[in-house]
């Protein structure tokens, strides 16, 4: 029978290999009685600095003869064994396209193929390896192509960040989303580390190879390919516009366009598609030593078996409904350039598997509301995002590297003045108080002396502030129904987090694997 046991802790100076013999001991049985003991969560437990401890959640088999025994420990838990539900395989005439190769693109392909149906995926940008070296140029001369960058391109913007893979969601589905990932050469550990992440390097491999087999399994996979125009009839899709003037036929189209696919905004405006405008967050980066943030969560009694030290913080403003915090922390990681439009300033976080970076780094940001916003409209955030990006750009230099102070200057105390950066294109000395609205200064200097109050140390003359960050989620939300589909155009399935209904690799993965299970649905029952 399957059981799971919470909260087992170890100094970080035990060995994992000590699990069983210690769960063993907790339940008071000999060893040999417990089966397929493995974890299925992995946390630290900072809050002591003197007595940090890792704390496990494992599941494992016993015996029915041992049900009563352990049913009376508050910490173990039984687990019903479900079946998974069975994937019927489907087959169908109608046309299935997926726009974008994002997390919500990708992973709505890799479920219409357990249900034996192709589709063609088309990309904007390039495949990995070209666009690797797109990014590359644009971070080492500030050449930027508009079509395949940090934001477009095999693998969406996640490509280039830290492949973090943390979802407050308990859907069923993320763990079938997680197990896709390993089966593509993420590391195993994902399964159960609280925090899980693939790192930028690694998560390339796993989308070259995702390709890989969708294209063996009969998928067409279209690079340099843009949607211009939809072709409908009787409020029905019926063809996309790509490129020139190639029109592809298309019954039912997948539209995982990503957060930064404003054209794409404007396109479905112009055929009164409806869109709704949505509240999103803006503010800055700020790039600290990671060793720093290590003795701020760890105090001194660092260990090799400890990961580097993240940190997140959140301040409210009780009389302006503000709220300011972090956001995309990429411990052992670098800041960089993540622009998609000419003459915008774009900054993110980024960080490899081994996140080895001596600077650790997050968004600070503060909420920004439907009120706050320039004009009329459902594009009025998109509006709101480009009129800061090139402000920030100006005060960068107009060449795409961009303003940074030091933290100490931008809250106006004594002894800062220098500033030094992972930020690439580089990096221009401003006063960052002229890149952003007023009420987010000021909502990011309060909340940063709050957050000082749980991160001794955290306001330092070591920190620099790099701005700005605008693109932490679409300010536009595709409208559709219950099913998924949109409420103007029959046969159209805004997805993920460029629709509005999604943040971060996971619930922008969850959502293309439902709108896949709805397609399914529909194409077989016709």
């Amino acid at each position: 029978m399957p059981y799971i046991y919470r909260n087992l802790p170890l100094t970080p100076h035990d060995n994992e290999e000590a699990l069983l013999q210690l769960l063993a001991a907790r339940l008071a049985v000999p060893p040999a009685l417990l089966r397929d003991v493995h974890i299925m969560r992995k946390a630290v437990d900072a809050r002591k600095k003197a007595a940090i401890k890792l704390v496990y959640t494992l599941a494992f088999a016993a015996d029915t003869s041992l049900r009563e025994k352990l049913g009376s420990d508050p910490n173990v838990e039984w687990v019903a064994e479900t079946a998974a539900p069975e994937i019927p395989r489907i087959s169908t005439h109608k046309r299935i396209v997926i726009v974008g190769s994002g997390p919500a693109g990708l992973f709505a392909a890799l479920r219409l193929r357990q249900y034996g149906l192709t589709a063609t995926i088309i990309e904007r940008g390039e495949p990995v390896e070209r666009r690797t070296l797109a990014v590359q140029q644009f971070w080492k001369a500030g050449i930027l192509d508009p079509e395949s960058n940090v934001q477009f391109g095999e693998g969406g913007a996640g490509t280039f960040s830290d492949g973090k893979l943390t979802c407050r969601s308990k859907d069923p589905l993320v763990p079938w989303v997680l197990e896709q990932l390993i089966s593509f050469g993420a590391q195993p550990e994902v399964r159960y580390l609280a925090k899980p992440h693939i790192g930028t390097d690694r998560l390339r491999t796993v989308i070259t190879a995702i390709r890989t087999e969708l294209i063996a399994s009969g998928f067409l996979v279209r690079f340099g390919c843009r949607m211009k125009d939809i072709v409908r009839k009787d409020d029905k899709i019926c063809a996309l516009i790509v490129n020139g003037n190639e029109e592809i036929c298309c019954d039912q189209l997948i539209l995982a366009c990503g957060h930064s696919a404003r054209d794409t905004y404007e396109l479905l405006e112009q055929h009164q598609i409806p869109l709704l405008r949505k509240a999103f967050a803006m503010g800055l980066r700020v790039e600290h030593p990671q060793e720093l943030i290590n003795r701020i969560q760890y105090g001194n009694g660092q260990h090799p078996a400890l990961p580097v030290a993240e940190y997140a913080a959140t301040w409210n403003d009780s009389s302006s409904g503000r709220s300011a915090y972090s956001f995309c922390m990429c411990p052992g990681g670098v800041v960089v350039g993540g622009s998609s439009e000419p003459g915008g300033v774009v900054t993110n976080g980024m960080s490899s598997q081994m996140r080895n970076s001596p600077f650790a780094n997050s968004a600070l940001v503060v909420n920004i509301r439907e009120d706050d916003f320039e004009g009329d409209g459902p594009l009025a955030g998109v509006r709101l995002q480009r009129r800061w990006e090139r402000q920030a750009f100006t005060a960068g230099g107009d060449d795409y590297r961009a303003p940074a102070q030091n933290l100490l200057d931008f809250l106006g105390l004594p002894g800062g003045g220098s500033i030094s950066a992972s930020y690439r294109p580089g990096i221009t000395a401003a006063d960052l108080a002229t890149v952003l609205p007023h009420f987010v200064i000021q909502s990011l200097r309060s909340g940063i002396v709050d957050f000082e109050r749980r991160l001794r140390g955290f306001i330092t003359a070591e920190a620099t502030l790099i701005g700005i960050e605008s693109r932490t989620s679409s300010p536009v939300r595709v409208l559709r129904d219950s099913y998924g589909e949109s409420v103007g155009l029959s046969g159209l399935y805004p997805t993920g987090e460029g629709a509005g209904y999604a943040g971060g690799i996971m619930s922008s993965a969850v959502d293309g694997v439902k709108i896949a299970d709805v397609i399914a649905g529909r194409v077989a029952a016709h």
